[in-house]
């Protein structure tokens, strides 16, 4: 049955509808879910400001008025681009059902990004960091295993949530994780993650757990998995703690890691393996801050990189 778009009934009907599609299809993270059904949500509000009563009535012309809609009302240009992918994800779906014929995205391009370079730690600035958590608590041998853990195998904060006790092999000192599309992947650490995450395990894991029992590599003081909003918090407290001049967020540990590989000499194929990027272009955006960084440190360096007279590159 093709949808009315001005019943909240049957507009609610269609998210659950494809939420499940989302679930069950397509098999994305719970992360996803929520964001592109908010998104999707907040184009069917559209839909019924403008009076649309059926899906083959949305087109080209009425997109364009939603992303002119966004742009007015301040919508960076990051967040609509991500709008629209929840809207082609929302389209395979609909074709899929056969609830439209036709997919009006496919003459839609998203907007010109600008090219924006990833924060990242220096080396010292991430030592600095992961030593902030104390080791001889419970939750402090945690929180150090965490960070070192993210830092050493460049994890998505996502996939380190994900992870349980059994998808790490501490001699081996390689961790099996599932990144985006559900594609497993083996990621490596060395001797400090291993030995924070021997520690955890040994001892604050069990104190952690009580009673409880769960599979869980990362649990909170209840025994439960930790969320990605509580490692979001534990490495902000711990960026404060450290006095970093940074905004600190798990993601920049991640790119911390891949930079701080390519300054080490690490072939770039390795490091988009790491990292599980599908897409070679991806992991390149390091190469740029790697490049940036050697621009920078060649101009304070080299004693006639400022000649006088020689405007500076």
């Amino acid at each position: 049955m093709i949808p009315f778009l001005q019943s909240r009934e049957s507009r609610e009907a269609l998210v659950r509808s494809y939420v499940n599609y989302l679930g069950a299809e397509r098999q994305v993270s719970a992360y996803t879910v929520r964001n592109y059904s908010h998104d999707l949500r907040h184009f069917l509000e559209f839909l019924v400001k403008e009076r649309v009563a059926t899906l083959e009535e949305i087109d080209r012309s009425l997109l364009r008025r939603y992303i002119e809609v966004l742009i007015e009302q301040g919508v960076q240009k990051a967040s609509v681009s991500a709008k629209l992918s929840a809207l082609r994800s929302f389209y395979r779906y609909l074709i899929s059902q056969d609830f439209v014929s036709s997919n009006p995205l496919l003459a839609i391009s998203s907007p010109k990004l600008e090219k924006r370079l990833p924060i990242f730690l220096s080396s010292s600035e991430a030592a600095k960091l992961v030593e902030i958590p104390n080791a001889a608590a419970p939750l402090g041998q945690r929180d150090k295993a965490l960070l070192e853990l993210i830092y050493a195998a460049g994890l998505r904060v996502s996939e380190v949530v994900a992870l349980n006790v059994d998808s790490v092999e501490l001699e081996a000192r390689e961790i099996r994780a599932w990144g985006k599309g559900s594609k497993e992947r083996m990621v490596l650490m060395g001797v400090p993650a291993a030995s924070a995450l021997r520690l955890y395990l040994e001892d604050g894991r069990k104190k952690l757990l009580g009673n409880y029992r769960n599979e869980a590599l990362f649990v909170n003081r209840y025994g439960r998995r930790l969320s990605v909003r509580s490692v979001q918090n534990i490495t902000k407290k711990c960026e404060i703690k450290a006095g970093l001049d940074k905004r600190v967020h798990p993601h920049t540990l991640r790119h911390s890691f891949a930079t701080h590989l390519l300054d080490g000499g690490a072939d770039l194929r390795v490091v988009q393996e790491l990292l599980g990027h599908a897409n070679l272009a991806t992991t390149q955006v390091y190469t740029h801050v790697t490049q940036k960084r050697a621009r920078e440190v060649y101009l304070k360096a080299h004693p006639r990189a400022q000649e006088k007279g020689t405007p500076t590159p």
